[in-house]
């Protein structure tokens, strides 16, 4: 049973959206000490050591995890391998307040993939609000205006977060089902720990196809090690416990609402951190995928 939203419960749900623009702006941040795919890689592997002592029992041969690991590789290799990494390599030519407002638009491409994969259907008012926020990305792809956006010319970046948001809506309904074990789906750090474990063979494959076929490099030191710390606690262990338990106490309609302070704070923390100064057609695009959400949740 969902609860009132209290002033603790408003903060939780603050929280996840901070760390994932946080992980955003830090993955720009260090985007020229590590190759992005191998900076996934280790952000997991960091979080599949904190997570081993709050779940090691995932690991035991009856848990499920090992019975049920085609369930488990491929929401590995989607939320994992795949979605982390491709934000990392959009972060190589994008800005973390760009890549942020093109990945808010993802309750959109679930309406797109339920429709298209799950046979869900889709009313009219949830079409108004998918038009509503592809607009608002429309104007973040073409910069502000509109003769860039009809001789548009993406840059990488662009392409690979959109690709990353397709994805993880084809992740969300994936985890809609429910067919892991309870014992590990009502588990947070289980849950989480069980999908980083296959994640790791993903990411790992993808880190070593990168050095195979480039010619990468790494700047150690303590900039970089103080990245893939926040990295591994913040956006993948904190973010995702708070976003849990406010979930548990709000429900998850109104704690979608809160996901989209992910551009806010990514604007924030940019102009901060990386002299990147938003600009005005990114208040714009912030208002139309919002009021698109908005829209569409409406009964």
């Amino acid at each position: 049973m969902t609860q009132r939203l209290t002033l603790q419960t408003s903060l939780l749900l603050a929280v996840a959206p901070l760390m994932w623009a946080g992980n955003a702006v830090v993955g720009r941040l260090v985007h020229t000490l590590m190759p992005p795919l191998t900076l996934n890689f280790f952000r997991w592997m960091l979080a599949f050591a904190i997570l081993l002592p709050l779940a090691g029992w995932v690991l035991r041969s009856d848990s499920g995890v090992w019975s049920h690991w085609r369930r488990f590789a491929l929401l590995g290799l989607l939320g994992i391998g795949c979605y982390s990494s491709l934000q990392y390599l959009a972060l190589q030519t994008s800005t973390p307040l760009n890549v942020t407002l093109v990945a808010s638009s993802s309750p959109l491409w679930m309406l797109a993939i339920g429709a298209l994969v799950f046979r869900v259907r889709v009313s009219r008012v949830q079409m108004v609000g998918a038009a509503l926020s592809m607009i608002g990305v429309c104007v973040v792809l073409g910069r502000g205006e509109l003769a860039q956006l009809v001789q548009l010319r993406l840059v990488p970046g662009d392409l690979f977060v959109l690709l990353a948001t397709a994805l993880w809506a084809v992740y969300s309904w994936l985890l809609s089902q429910r067919a892991e074990p309870d014992a590990i789906r009502n588990d947070w750090a289980a849950f989480v720990l069980a999908q980083a474990l296959y994640g790791l063979f993903w990411s790992g494959l993808f880190a070593g196809s990168e050095w195979a076929l480039t010619d990468p490099r790494i700047d150690w030191g303590w900039p970089l090690v103080a990245a893939l710390v926040f990295l591994a606690v913040g956006p993948s262990v904190v973010a995702y416990r708070c976003w849990n338990i406010g979930i548990e106490r709000a429900g998850p309609a109104m704690a979608g609402f809160f996901s989209n302070l992910t551009p806010l704070f990514a604007a924030l923390m940019s102009a901060a951190f990386t002299g990147e100064t938003p600009q005005p057609y990114h208040a714009l695009a912030f208002a139309l995928i919002v009021g698109g959400i908005v829209v569409s949740s409406r009964r």
